[in-house]
């Protein structure tokens, strides 16, 4: 069964607006720390630079979201990407006048995270009310997102920036700021959207906490949401100590390693292009546990890997299974989560998989060092194993087929879990 159904207008320019987006991302990404590099050998301060951009999710994630359930989400977006424009020329300024300095980097990252916090999250809320929380055009718009945010901020960006860079470093940072402001006229144009319905007159902090709860109390959403958290363990202590196993272990040089690395970024992408086929063959739940197991067992080929050929073939495996979660997960916790609540449930989610990286990264550093450079890498097929072992029945296709008749707006069958050919479940959740 093929579908028809085609991507409202409205959503080129929103695919638009965050594939240029992406792209200056990319392009910071890598500019970013060599500027620091300029400025300081310190490993310390270079850390806090890099630390600075991710701590708005830590300490501001969930109340992001309760602000974001208050806001018009279109709004939210453009005035995002027009606030990080001009904050951008803020560092350009400084470099031109021998200013630039650790601190105001620093500033600089925490601030461009806190407006990428109101933007991804205004955006995820935002999609389903353009697709009319359609699973099927869910998974389509996501597995374009997907795609694009893959290929601009992980191929085209990162060279991007580099060889910018080298004319001067203003330039990156201008360049970023350009995509900003682009992004944010494109989505200035996007169709209204209706506004999140006003709840009782209750505290910032109590809606959070009620956004919060409200994914602990939902077996799916609670499994989507451990998905990423205790992914996030593995793939960071698996990245910790990456650069070090391809040398010690692969005999794999500098060169060698980027090679090692857009191998799994080709899996990235290839997993976001067939996503939505896999969810629709084995239903979004199978397919959910399959891409896990992929992962897994991916990470398993990695740590026992002879060559760097075979390594390179299990991380593009493990791309391929993160890019396809990332698309099926997303589009399911779209259509299943209230409109109210959508950026409190999306920041969340978000804030748990952050919250998660340093863990990974201490772990990986502590393994590597107690016992040797392979024992990470083990751990952390060991860990995503035991993850999809235990969310395989939080996320299976009998409870998203009954969470999906649930969000139908007669809470009929409208929504059937995307599965070839469709099949009727048992209601009810268990």
């Amino acid at each position: 069964m093929t579908d028809v159904r085609e991507l409202p207008a409205g959503f080129g320019r929103l695919w638009t607006a965050q594939t240029v987006s992406s792209l200056g991302d990319g392009v910071t990404q890598a500019a970013l720390p060599l500027i620091a590099l300029t400025l300081t050998r310190d490993p310390m301060a270079l850390a806090v630079v890099t630390a600075a951009g991710t701590l708005p999710w830590l300490l501001f994630g969930v109340l992001g979201g309760a602000l974001v359930d208050r806001w018009d989400r279109r709004r939210a977006m453009w005035a995002a990407d027009a606030g990080r424009a001009a904050l951008l020329t803020i560092p350009a300024v400084a470099t031109a006048l021998d200013l630039l300095s650790i601190p105001l980097l620093a500033a600089v990252a925490f601030l461009l995270g806190l407006g990428g916090l109101f933007f991804d999250t205004a955006a995820t809320a935002y999609l389903p009310d353009l697709l009319r929380r359609d699973p099927a055009l869910l998974e389509r718009a996501n597995t374009r997102l997907r795609g694009a945010q893959t290929a601009m901020s992980g191929f085209a960006g990162p060279p991007a920036g580099s060889v910018l860079l080298a004319f001067g470093r203003a330039v990156p940072l201008l360049a970023d700021a350009v995509s900003f402001l682009v992004s944010a006229l494109l989505v200035r144009t996007l169709p209204a959207a209706p506004r999140p319905v006003p709840e009782a007159r209750e505290s910032l902090l109590r809606q959070a906490r009620a956004g919060a709860s409200y994914v602990f109390r939902d077996r799916v959403l609670l499994g989507l949401a451990l998905r990423p958290a205790v992914g996030n363990i593995a793939f960071i202590a698996v990245e910790t100590v990456l650069a070090l196993f391809a040398h010690e272990r692969l005999g794999i040089d500098t060169y060698g390693f980027g090679l090692l690395l857009t191998a799994e970024a080709t899996g990235g992408l290839l997993g976001a292009g067939i996503a939505s086929r896999l969810g629709r063959r084995l239903g979004t739940g199978t397919a959910l546990t399959c891409t896990a197991a992929a992962e897994g067992l991916a990470i398993l080929g990695l740590a026992a890997a002879p060559n760097p050929y075979v390594a390179g073939l299990a991380l593009a495996a493990c791309g391929a299974g993160m890019g396809a979660t990332m698309v099926l997960g997303p589009s399911l916790r779209q259509a299943i989560v209230p409109p109210h609540l959508m950026g409190r449930v999306a920041s969340t989610s978000r804030m748990l998989a952050m919250c998660a990286a340093p863990v990974g990264a201490f772990l990986g550093g502590w393994l590597a060092t107690t016992y040797d450079i392979r024992t990470p890498v083990y751990t952390a097929a060991g860990l995503l194993l035991a993850m999809t072992a235990v969310t395989a029945s939080m996320t299976s296709d009998r409870r998203i087929d009954a969470a999906l008749r649930a969000a139908a707006p007669d809470g009929g069958t409208d929504h059937p879990s995307p599965k070839e050919p469709a099949q009727e479940s048992a209601p009810g959740s268990p």
